[in-house]
């Protein structure tokens, strides 16, 4: 394992992470003051799930071409043009323009993870993919905080000295949200700087020579559908499609839940989703090293199943910001420990030279849950609180249940099999 490579990765992800998640708790009220209902909030939220699906595995099959680091600096600067294109968004047309172009270029984290699998062996994978999660996690941390921060400070102090200031071009931005989302854009543009001058490359000549070779290269419904059918990797795919949905339901759907529901603004779900990050990275950061040591892949994916169905339940009928925080306990380690080993059984099930493809068809899979998830989520909120929470515990319910009887079942049979007497 490259320590020094991984590190920089790190720095990538986290980075990058912190700079994107500083919209999670801006940009849903922010579409509202350009005049969004609850159904064009979701196909806002969707249209950059709509644009990354069609990106994300044609970026993974590049970065297998022509490696990692060029992707990576194609997606870092496609995320800051979008969030100077946000900055200076005047109504709802340049806002989902600027999600389609970030969604288009914004197959980062499926190429970072590729670029984990080159540096690690199979006996290191999960604690790399833990690390790079653990990246993920504290940007979510960092970011929502300070766009909270900064959307506090632009309501309270830039809004009322601009008011009373002669300039017409300062007095057309709303500072509660235009600040944080500059703040946004000189981390994301520092980003950029950062890979060009301090990330190497990790894909070998040789390593590219042969992922030349592979018949996994380049991206076609055909490769789509021949995944599916594999018996190791099709079932894990069904399975993050089943998780993910239910996820995603509940990350787009939280701020304007935490709105309506316990009449949160943008500062108060930055804290809250604060309050998840920093849980999404004890586990991913320490916990799942420790877990995937002592416990097989297939039974963290069922546990962690089990746990979000429980927690997404907890968020549905939360009343009060205390009862909330203890139900987003499960929801924030399920996730973290699901997303992370998720990625290492799929590497695992895979040859190295199609791992990141594979992980390409994955985030694709990921992303068309993010187009669906948005729209039936927000959607749900507009006739009650409850369903978007309970829609997806059923999900992950049916998760659980797939685990054991597909994976751990199939699994369970192989050892018998193995160790079964023949006939004479």
């Amino acid at each position: 394992m490259r320590k020094s490579s991984l590190f920089t990765v790190f720095m990538v992800v986290f980075i990058g992470l912190m700079g994107f998640s500083f919209l999670i708790p801006l940009l849903p009220f922010l579409a509202l003051e350009f005049g969004a209902d609850e159904l064009t909030l979701g196909l806002l939220l969707s249209s950059y799930a709509l644009a990354q699906l069609i990106g994300a595995p044609i970026l993974g099959r590049l970065s297998d071409q022509y490696g990692r680091r060029p992707v990576l600096l194609v997606s870092t600067f496609g995320t800051f043009i979008s969030l100077v294109m946000v900055a200076f968004a005047g109504d709802l047309r340049l806002l989902f323009l600027s999600r389609i172009l970030d969604g288009l270029t914004g197959g980062n984290i499926s190429v970072a993870q590729a670029y984990i699998t080159d540096v690690t062996d199979e006996k290191n994978r999960a604690r790399g993919l833990g690390l790079l999660g653990a990246a993920f996690g504290l940007g979510f941390i960092i970011g929502p905080a300070l766009s909270g921060m900064f959307s506090a400070l632009g309501r309270a102090t830039i809004n009322p000295a601009v008011a009373e200031g002669t300039s017409t071009f300062l007095q057309s931005f709303n500072w509660e949200y235009a600040l944080p989302v500059f703040i946004a854009s000189a981390i994301s543009l520092f980003n950029v700087l950062q890979v060009i001058f301090t990330l190497p490359e990790s894909l070998t000549a040789e390593r590219r020579a042969e992922l030349q070779d592979s018949d996994q290269r380049g991206f076609s419904f055909e490769a789509f559908r021949r995944s599916l059918t594999r018996p190791q990797i099709g079932p894990l795919l069904v399975l993050r499609l089943l998780f993910s949905s239910a996820f995603t339901m509940f990350q787009a759907a939280f701020s304007l839940w935490g709105s309506l529901r316990l009449g949160l603004d943008a500062a108060g779900v930055g804290g809250v989703l604060t309050y998840v990050g920093f849980i999404s990275v004890i586990v991913q950061g320490y916990l799942v090293g420790k877990l995937t040591d002592r416990f097989s892949e297939t039974i963290l994916l069922f546990w962690a199943s089990v746990g979000m169905a429980i927690g997404l339940v907890g968020w549905a009928v939360s009343p009060s910001i205390p009862v909330l925080f203890i139900a987003l306990i499960p929801v924030s380690a399920a996730g973290g420990i699901f997303n992370t080993v998720i990625n290492s059984a799929l590497t695992k099930a895979a040859s190295r030279k199609e791992a990141g493809g594979i992980l390409g068809i994955s985030a694709s899979l990921e992303s068309f849950t993010r187009v669906i998830g948005p729209v039936l989520g927000n959607g749900l909120l507009g006739l009650s609180t409850l369903l978007p929470g309970v829609l997806g515990a059923i999900l992950t319910g049916v998760s659980a249940i797939f685990v054991w009887n597909r994976i751990i079942g199939r699994e369970g049979d192989t050892e018998k099999a193995k160790i079964a007497p023949r006939s004479s």
